[in-house]
């Protein structure tokens, strides 16, 4: 059998989990589950028409990384004693499950295989710098107000 050290230092046998590495699967399986039935339930309110542009998802991401620029500022900077499951149930959590590079992708895919290549080329750069915009600012805002 193999054995491994887990995070704690603590040496185990094959796959099985300490307690604490429960709570974080736990936490981590919660909030991404939460996470994508709020994204699918976006994208059903506000769905994108074939071949038009994917805003839903553009605007899913923004959120979440928008989010995650404030979470990391309160977890790491303003409130440094938060509990170990706030970063595994909301960042990896529920913001991984919200947001969606997989759908961007495909969203990208789709309107170039229906002839809207230039659509998807502006989804393609749009993308990345509304995402990195939102986290930046929403950092910054986070610190100017914490």
């Amino acid at each position: 059998m193999r054995t491994s050290a887990p995070c704690d230092g603590r040496r185990r046998v094959g796959g099985t989990l300490t307690r604490n590495e429960a709570k974080v699967l736990a936490a981590v399986a919660a909030g991404g589950g939460t996470g994508a039935l709020t994204r699918y339930a976006l994208s059903l309110w506000w769905p994108t028409p074939p071949g038009g542009f994917p805003w839903t998802t553009l605007v899913v991401n923004a959120a979440g990384c928008a989010a995650i620029g404030v979470l990391m500022v309160l977890v790491t900077e303003v409130r440094r004693q938060t509990h170990p499951l706030v970063r595994p149930l909301l960042g990896t959590g529920f913001l991984g499950g919200f947001t969606t590079f997989s759908t961007y992708a495909v969203d990208i895919e789709r309107l170039v295989r229906v002839g809207h290549a230039r659509t998807g080329l502006a989804y393609l750069a749009l993308t990345p710098v509304a995402a990195l915009a939102a986290v930046w600012g929403a950092a910054w805002a986070t610190r100017r107000v914490a």
